[in-house]
């Protein structure tokens, strides 16, 4: 009979964990396809000025041109842009 320590225990708890971090991982990726897929497909006709994040992971935040239907960035706003829309 298997004797259960503090350690094994551990061990698997920890492995429970790795092996749902690897599903949630695998989930992410494929959303992430799918919406690159959507955004590849958009005719981006409508399109406003908005704040979004710098980068993925920073917490900076920007002024661009982005599509309303499926938010991609598309570039960069006039300074006319920036300035309405600071003032808005």
């Amino acid at each position: 009979m298997l004797k259960v320590t503090k350690g094994l225990l551990n061990f698997l708890l920890f492995m429970g964990i790795s092996q749902k971090m690897a599903v949630l991982l695998k989930e992410r990726h494929n959303i992430e396809k799918e919406i690159a897929k959507l955004q590849k497909s958009c005719k981006h006709s409508v399109r406003s000025i908005k704040q979004v994040k710098e980068y993925v992971d920073s917490t900076n935040l920007v002024i661009r041109c982005v599509c309303n239907k499926c938010g991609i960035v598309l570039g960069y706003p006039t300074q006319q842009e920036i300035n309405d829309f600071i003032k808005e």
